[in-house]
């Protein structure tokens, strides 16, 4: 009886202090900017891919300003693309993120963790209503993400497609919609018709 009685308070103290272990996980993504940057621009994804949009979001910051890595994860590109310097980074659950105009620190095939330098900001970035704007984005596959989900712990699903598209927007930039000054709303937006896009990065 006494041996019993020990093994089920033993029990009783492992689960205690198993316990706020298991209830308290830490972050797994946060702003690649510090301190808290300004949405400057919101995502804005089109109803298809070859129409103009806004693949990600702008935060406002300064040239020369460290760029974070968003999550632990491994550089999967660091180079150019059209002339604008570009870096991504390979999360778990096949997301990838990525950070532009960054003059990369660090080599292809890095093992980064959260919140480690990973480069430089550069200035420049088209359509950003400040002197300098980190335009940071966030893929899964080939489907273009709002990566403030990645901020606010907000579940990465996507939506079914409508049978209606939405009328076609003008830009003054092949990839981009008009600019806004908005935070943009905390929902995914509805996935696109087509698998297609315009890099690979």
């Amino acid at each position: 009886m006494r041996t019993l009685s020990s093994i089920t308070w033993l029990l009783l103290l492992l689960t205690t202090l198993a316990a706020p272990a298991a209830a308290a996980p830490g972050p797994e993504f946060g702003w690649p900017l510090q301190p808290r940057p300004a949405v400057v621009r919101a995502f804005d994804k089109p109803e298809h891919d070859w129409l103009p949009g806004h693949r990600g979001v702008d935060l406002a910051g300064t040239r020369g300003q460290a760029v974070l890595a968003a999550g632990d994860g491994i550089v999967a590109f660091a180079g150019t693309v059209a002339a604008k310097p570009v870096l991504s980074i390979d999360h778990v659950g096949g997301l990838r993120t990525t950070y532009e105009p960054v003059t990369a620190s660090v080599p292809l095939g890095r093992r980064v963790t959260r919140g480690s330098p990973i480069g430089t900001l550069d200035a420049g970035h088209a359509g950003c209503p400040v002197p300098a704007c980190l335009h940071w984005g966030l893929r899964r596959g080939r489907e273009y993400l709002n990566p403030l989900a990645l901020i606010h712990r907000m579940p990465l699903r996507l939506k079914p497609i409508t049978a209606a598209a939405g009328p076609t927007r003008t830009s003054h930039h092949p990839t981009e919609s008009t600019p806004g000054t908005t935070e943009p709303p905390r929902t995914p937006i509805a996935r696109s018709a087509h698998n297609r896009t315009r890099m690979s990065i």
